[in-house]
């Protein structure tokens, strides 16, 4: 059953023949919204086409589900493996399919779609569209053949809409809307079809431990010092540089929109600073996150991958986070106190030593120091999560109410549904899982293990390079020492020394004692840690209804030391388990280990649809995300008779909390701005339609054609608007028409949609040399950056441009930079006047000292480099688009007279014929235009070679060459 306000959006959108785009809030379920549209889709009302990107590839497993739910036919993919006559017959059937946009526009270009077969387009992505995306080249075309086709956009991420400036009104022109839907959270018929049944809520805020407040404290004064470095540029606008505004990822993309066109002239600790806040946010919620041996793991991998590099490293409160990491973990104890605290070892439940005999303990203080009074050792603290024992308490409580409304015998098919924890990513998953089916210290102890045995690992590496200092082949570098010396140096002080023999000793007796065999099948914590995205950390404090009905046990809860079993007493296993036996603690009592409701942990990462899958009775939201409250909330208005209940985990005073409410605050601002916008949004006249005794007429230009289109027939691009008087009475010149070759890979990139709208007319082939074909003897191959750089290492380029050299007369290579970025590979300071084998200027020095032919086209964006092919195309013929497919491509007919494939070239000898004296660029075509062979070369007398060659000095040093003798030893 759909719910009310998707109801009235879709009413919304069916009065518009033209489409609109759609704004909801996030988690609103356009998923839904989607297919319910899907199955009100007619095939008597044309093919329905829904544009896919790598991005909306969740979006699509959501529809298909609800589809399936529906038990509606989901719709067909169209792939490239397709024949053409099978995919137009598919264009024309009337059903819904799903397409990328590059197979779209090539299949519009080619004609291989009845366009006026098309009842309209879906486009699940509007929040990452402009001008010159494939989309709106695809939207374009089919608003100039079939002007009737509707085109409804959609996005669930207010936040990207006011990106930049006008980003919604320039995404609405660009796909011909004029409609614009916004429905945020606190629109009222969402807010009251929300509220009407809201779900129970338990708000439980748990007690970060003191180590954990000085580490997060720490953080934010290091983080903020970055900040008011970076205010002393001079060069980021500093409202926006704020601790709340770092906490978010897109702090990264406001910071470096704003850098990127003078990144070329920021000093090295300019930009250290921007990479420190994006490694400071990741610490933020890291912490929060992961369990104290992983977190402690990532700040050592910070230290050794970062070193002297990062700035944040030396600020004053830096140490404090290292410093607090390692309490949290272990600590260091004489080891002349051992053997007075040993009695105490077989009591403490929290704090453990490694060894267990006095045997064991010797050893250690034996690695660590040469004397026992001055040796240290390492004791395991080992903190647990906060968050773990408030989990457990949970469930345990769950279970109690399910057992008691058990023996009251009512009748409740909710008491036996599952419990749904939703952790940000499978890592945290897996290790709350094990945490409760397991003791958590023995998860604490296990990682523990893991972290020494890395250190095992690390210096058994080292070694091989330490016993190379005995039989030098260098000095410094070349010798390979440094990097043995640099480790030991980080440890200069005697205590660190100390500290880290000590962890080796620890490690060792691990390794010996054979405590790690369990801890194989646990994943690298490390691997994980990098690999963790950090998710959109999103609250709901506006959410009035899961907000208002906290109940009074909230209040009960808010300290992190809670009324139940501890996990100290009794080893809990989930319900599912086959088997439930004691812990490894002495005071386990088997006969009254407490049961579990049966558990499934939910990584939101995955975006996948749970709620309608599982269908839960109790979710504990352990990372609270704003998408995912909203889902719930959903959930529950569609199942209203539905007993659910709501435990929502924070730490308190936390930016856990401030990263929830300020993602709520955003969401909200960038609602308020788009209605804003909307009041004063401008519509070009010829994207409006106007309605007049219900009949939809669409206004267009003098010519009758959509926005960026011309009066040709194939798919034009722009047309000449008003023929000044003064030529010969206004009457319009006829235009000649110009078309590029392009080849379908660059379909990737915006650049043939922008040659498009310059009114040059694309023709889609697959090519072998090139990426476009200006003219019969211009053929450009393009490079961005990114790509350049990639091409240079594997040494794809030097191939690329050696076939164009081989069969075109005009090679140019175009290399492409991104109009928000700086024009410039580096700054002036990094330039070197030497050449060197790493260096990018060096690289494309070489490349055009071995390619004298070839021409490079340096382009600032995707407009500049329009204007460059208008330009060289300026008095050329247009290219053969047969002759085009044919180079490069090997035949399996044999050589063919008059044919330019690559069995009509003899290249080493085309090679041998250049590197002859007096052979140049100039001549050497003509050379192969007059003799057939080398043979026949060498026997023609100077006058003729003078006549092939251009002149007499080149005909008489190339006959000397051939005419000297060789010399020989007898």
């Amino acid at each position: 059953m759909a719910l009310k306000f998707h109801q009235q959006i879709i009413s919304d959108l069916l009065e518009d023949s033209n489409g609109g785009l759609v704004i909801l809030s996030s988690g609103l379920s356009l998923a839904k919204l989607i297919a319910s549209l899907l199955i009100l889709h007619s095939p008597s009302q044309g093919t329905l086409l829904l544009l896919l990107s790598p991005a909306s590839q969740s979006l699509k497993s959501r529809i298909l589900h609800q589809l399936s739910s529906l038990s509606s036919p989901p719709p067909a993919e169209i792939t490239s493996d397709l024949p053409a006559n099978h995919r137009h017959s598919l264009y024309s059937s009337g059903n819904p399919f799903f397409i990328t946009p590059r197979i779209l526009i090539v299949d519009l270009l080619t004609q291989r779609i009845p366009v006026s077969s098309l009842a309209g387009i879906f486009i699940l992505n509007a929040h990452s569209l402009s001008e010159t995306s494939t989309e709106a080249f695809i939207v374009r075309i089919v608003k100039t053949l079939n002007a009737s086709a509707y085109v409804r956009a959609f996005s669930d991420r207010p936040q990207a809409m006011v990106s930049g400036f006008a980003k919604t009104e320039r995404t609405m022109r660009a796909l011909f809307l004029r409609r614009l839907h916004l429905w945020p959270r606190f629109q009222l018929d969402v807010s009251q079809e929300l509220e009407r049944e809201p779900p129970e809520v338990v708000d439980i805020r748990v007690s970060m431990s003191s180590y954990m407040v000085g580490i997060q404290k720490a953080i934010i004064e290091v983080m903020d010092a970055c900040l008011k470095e970076m205010r002393k540029t001079n060069k980021v606008d500093v409202d926006d540089l704020t601790v709340e505004s770092g906490l978010f990822k897109s702090f990264d993309e406001i910071v470096r929109r704003q850098l990127d066109p003078i990144w070329h002239t920021l000093g090295k600790r300019t930009k250290q600073l921007v990479s420190d806040l994006k490694t400071l946010r990741k610490l933020l919620d890291y912490l929060v996150r992961y369990d104290a041996v992983s977190f402690l793991k990532f700040l050592d991998t910070l230290r050794v991958a970062e070193s002297y590099r990062s700035v944040w490293l030396f600020a004053e409160s830096s140490y404090k986070i290292f410093e607090f990491a390692k309490k949290r973990v272990y600590r260091l104890i004489k080891a002349s106190e051992v053997k007075s605290k040993e009695h105490v070892k077989n009591t403490s439940g929290k704090k453990r030593k490694l060894k267990g005999d006095n045997a064991s303990v010797e050893a250690v203080g034996g690695a660590t120091a040469t004397s026992g009074d001055t040796g240290v050792v390492i004791e395991e603290v080992l903190e647990e999560a906060p968050k773990w024992k408030v989990l457990r308490e949970i469930l345990l409580e769950t279970q109690e109410e399910r057992e008691k409304q058990t023996l009251s015998e009512e009748d409740n098919s909710d008491n036996y549904g599952m419990v749904l924890v939703a952790c940000k990513d499978e890592r945290s998953c897996m290790q709350l899982e094990d945490c409760i089916t397991n003791n958590p210290h023995k998860v604490m102890r296990e990682e523990w293990e893991m972290y020494l045995l890395s250190k095992i690992e690390i210096r058994n590496v080292q070694t091989p390079q330490k016993k190379k200092q005995k039989t030098p082949k260098g000095f410094g570098i070349l010798d390979g020492v440094v990097p043995v010396t640099t480790i030991q140096s980080s440890e200069g002080s005697s205590v660190c020394r100390q500290e880290h023999e000590a962890l080796m000793a620890a490690a060792s007796s691990i390794r010996k004692l054979g405590k790690t065999t369990a801890s194989g099948d646990n994943n690298n914590p490390e691997a994980q840690v990098d690999k963790a995205s950090s998710t959109k950390g999103k609250a709901k404090k506006e959410s009035s209804s899961l907000r208002r009905p906290i109940r009074s046990c909230s209040k009960k809860k808010k300290n992190s030391e809670p009324e139940i079993v501890t996990g100290s007493e009794n080893e809990e296993k989930v319900s599912e388990a086959s088997t439930s036996g004691p812990r490894e603690a002495s005071d386990a009592h088997p006969d009254g280990a407490k049961k579990l409701p049966p558990v499934h942990f939910y990584a939101l990462e995955s975006d996948q649809p749970i709620l309608d899958v599982l269908k839960p009775s109790v979710i504990i939201v352990y990372h609270p995300d704003m998408s995912f409250v909203r889902e719930i909330e959903v959930y529950k208005a569609e199942n209203p008779l539905k007993n659910l209940k709501v435990y929502f985990l924070f730490y308190d005073e936390s930016t856990e909390v401030q990263k929830f409410e300020a993602s709520i605050r955003r969401e909200n601002g960038a609602f308020e701005s788009l209605i804003r916008q909307k009041s004063s949004m401008m519509i070009p006249v010829d994207q409006v339609y106007i309605s007049n005794l219900n009949d939809s007429v669409y206004i267009s230009d003098e010519d009758g054609l959509c926005m960026g289109s011309n009066s040709s027939t194939d798919y034009p691009a722009s047309s000449t608007q008003n023929s000044l008087t003064r030529k010969a009475g206004g009457r319009k010149e006829i235009e000649k028409e110009t078309q590029v070759i392009v080849d379908m890979r660059e379909f990737m990139s915006s650049l043939p949609n922008v040659l498009h709208q310059k009114g040059m007319k694309i023709i889609p082939v697959t090519l072998e040399v090139g990426d476009y074909i200006l003219s019969p003897s211009i053929c450009v191959e393009r490079k961005s950056i990114q790509d350049l750089f990639q091409s240079f290492t594997s040494g794809r380029l030097f191939h690329q441009v050696e076939m164009m050299s081989r069969y075109y007369r005009i090679p140019v290579l175009l290399i492409e930079f991104s109009q928000d970025k700086s024009f410039s590979f580096q700054s002036a300071s990094d330039i070197s006047d030497d050449v060197t084998p790493y260096n990018i200027i060096s690289k494309l020095s070489l490349l055009v000292l071995h390619f004298p032919r070839l021409r490079i086209l340096w382009s600032r964006s995707l407009h500049a480099t329009a204007e460059i092919f208008t330009t060289l195309k300026s008095n050329q013929d247009e290219p053969d688009e047969s002759r085009a497919i044919r180079v490069g491509v090997p035949s399996e007919e044999g050589i063919i007279e008059n044919d330019i494939r690559a069995e009509n070239y003899n290249t080493s000898a085309v090679e041998f014929l250049r590197r002859l004296p007096g052979v140049s660029d100039a001549n050497y075509r003509s050379i192969m235009e007059k003799c057939k062979s080398l043979s026949e070369l060498a026997s023609l007398p100077v006058e003729e070679l003078a006549e092939i060659m251009g002149g007499q000095k080149v005909a008489k040093s190339l006959r000397e060459f051939l005419d000297a003798k060789y010399p020989t030893l007898l």
